[in-house]
């Protein structure tokens, strides 16, 4: 047997969590991510974005806040990857109590939130996994926001999925959504939006690399327009987006 080769076992295994990961970063996953824009609704609404402006936008996105949600994901994928006898409920709680602090308006807040009780939910109905359903029990008694990318980053530890591949996958789904966001608000065909999201799949590899090195301490990211943005977006006269 050659020195690197891998059983027919190993490498069915790897291709099981794979089709796991991908069925958790499915735009068909049932948590309403599709009724979110994050405030791109508002910045539509003003002038303030669009087509032409996507790529520029979405690469400015992964690096700042993409980043922060990378390196929480991460940061959950360790709490999640723990043995169940060693998760620690309250670790769990302050972590997202912190990442809700990096959240300034409460439309994205709640959006995240919303997402995020939505996906622990749906990941515990698919198995016995005592490490979410402990998680998911510790939020519901503190009546906590669980947010999506600590949610995702949980699940990917729990289910032993490789650390860069959950990262990846969390900022290719949440690209994903926002993507199609902009597809129904703006003259943005399904062959750019294509090309888009290919093009930034660099810039998502690049930035979960980045989230390896960060902290959830020391990370953090400026993006007043999409707060604003958010912040705004309850009083537009007519709305396709909850967020």
């Amino acid at each position: 047997m050659q020195p690197n080769a891998r059983s027919a076992k190993e490498l069915a295994a790897d291709g099981l969590a794979e089709l796991q990961l991908l069925h958790l970063a499915d735009s068909a996953l049932p948590i309403g991510s599709l009724a979110h824009s994050f405030g791109l609704e508002t910045l539509v609404s003003e002038e303030l974005l669009d087509a032409a402006r996507l790529p520029d936008f979405f690469e400015v996105y992964l690096h700042e806040a993409g980043l922060v949600e990378a390196v929480f994901c991460r940061e959950a994928w360790r709490l999640g990857n723990l043995a169940a006898d060693a998760f620690s409920s309250a670790s769990w709680l302050e972590l997202n109590e912190k990442l809700c602090a990096r959240k300034p308006s409460r439309e994205s807040r709640a959006a995240s939130g919303a997402l995020g009780q939505h996906f622990i939910m749906a990941v515990r109905n698919l198995g016995d996994f005592p490490v979410i359903a402990e998680a998911f029990d510790a939020s519901q008694s503190s009546r906590s926001m669980v947010h999506h990318s600590a949610a995702f980053g949980l699940t990917g530890g729990a289910l032993e999925f490789a650390p860069n591949r959950v990262v990846e996958a969390f900022l290719h789904q949440s690209l994903a959504g926002l993507i199609s966001a902009c597809q129904r608000l703006m003259p943005f065909g399904q062959r750019e939006a294509t090309r888009l999201l290919w093009k930034l799949k660099p810039a998502m590899v690049e930035t979960a690399e980045k989230s390896a090195l960060r902290t959830v301490d020391d990370v953090a990211s400026f993006t007043p327009l999409l707060d604003w943005g958010a912040m705004e977006h309850a009083a537009l006269a007519t709305r396709l987006f909850i967020s």
